[in-house]
């Protein structure tokens, strides 16, 4: 019952989580909004390949896990989306949520891991269909696959320049300041 009750808060909170960036539910800024705040805020250029990547990884992810299916999965595209918050927005903050920290950004990381080493539980979809993958290897390969995507997400972010406002001048629709500018 434990494992069925933390999959389904951790799950459904990315779900959601993930839907505030792609479709602006829950408050959240959607693609557009989102895609600026990382392209202006936190240097992931290009803001919207970054904005959909992580939303579909929390969306996906926390269905998966919800789901109790493809645990090992989940858990890489969870610990790789906290991988990423984890450096571009809480590391400066140290550990402590209380000051804007990434203590519940590991929190999240280790959750998702110890339903990989323990399985997602008999009452889950690999249960079910009997594919479950869990145990200590399948543990090493999530969060190796977690930092491999954190860190992909980084590189590309870095190998994006910063686009001038001339840039945004020539891609920006007509009719609109920024191509009137031009």
């Amino acid at each position: 019952m434990g494992r069925l009750l933390l999959r389904l808060t951790v799950g459904g909170f990315f779900v959601g989580h993930g839907m505030q960036k792609l479709a602006g539910w829950f408050g959240g800024g959607g693609l557009e909004g989102t895609a600026q705040f990382f392209e202006q805020s936190l240097g992931l250029r290009p803001g919207r390949r970054h904005a959909t990547a992580a939303g579909l990884a929390e969306a996906g992810g926390g269905a998966l896990l919800a789901l109790g299916l493809a645990t090992p999965f989940a858990a890489a595209a969870i610990t790789s989306v906290m991988l990423t918050a984890v450096h571009r927005v809480h590391w400066k903050n140290g550990p402590w949520s209380s000051n804007g920290g990434y203590e519940y950004n590991a929190v999240l990381i280790a959750a998702a891991l110890a339903l990989v080493e323990a399985g997602p539980g008999p009452a889950s979809l690999d249960a079910l269909l009997g594919t479950e993958l869990d145990g200590p290897g399948w543990t090493v390969a999530a969060l190796a696959a977690g930092v491999a995507g954190a860190v992909g997400a980084n590189r590309a972010a870095g190998a994006t320049p910063q686009a001038t406002s001339d840039d945004e001048a020539e891609d920006a629709p007509a009719g609109t300041p920024a191509a009137d500018a031009a």
